[in-house]
């Protein structure tokens, strides 16, 4: 950890001395538990679908909800610059919108990315949640 430590001060609250955020200092401490596999929904419409050529198996994606007139249960998956590349499925994302909600770290990987035609594409995601 080179110098960063994990420190209470004197009303007991915690904080990190160094140049790393707590997210790194923890990062060793956490864990992926793999839940489901899943596709993204909604990529044939994207306002950019160029985002899609850039994706690969095995990249992270960031899943965050959205408030969304048509699914109370939406939930955007981005890719690691925060582009939209879809949504989870409205038929599986109830489990993982509710645990989203109670403050659950959920995320994801690419598994697969499939050209079935030109303007589409299926792509496969593993949705994990990540424990402390």
């Amino acid at each position: 950890m080179g110098g960063d430590l994990i420190k209470t001060d004197k009303e007991g609250l915690v904080k990190v001395t160094g140049e790393k955020g707590l997210g790194e200092v923890i990062k060793p401490l956490s864990q992926e538990i793999h839940l489901f596999d899943t596709y993204i929904a909604g990529t044939a419409y994207l306002k950019d679908p160029s985002v899609l050529d850039e994706i690969k198996p095995g990249d992270r994606v960031i899943l965050q909800r959205e408030d969304n007139r048509f699914d109370d249960n939406a939930i955007l998956v981005l890719n690691g610059k925060k582009q939209k590349l879809g949504y989870v499925p409205e038929k599986d994302n109830v489990v993982f919108a509710r645990l989203m909600d109670a403050g659950k770290l959920l995320g994801g990987r690419i598994k697969s990315v499939s050209k079935k035609s030109e303007s589409f594409r299926s792509i496969r995601i593993a949705i994990f949640l990540v424990d402390f």
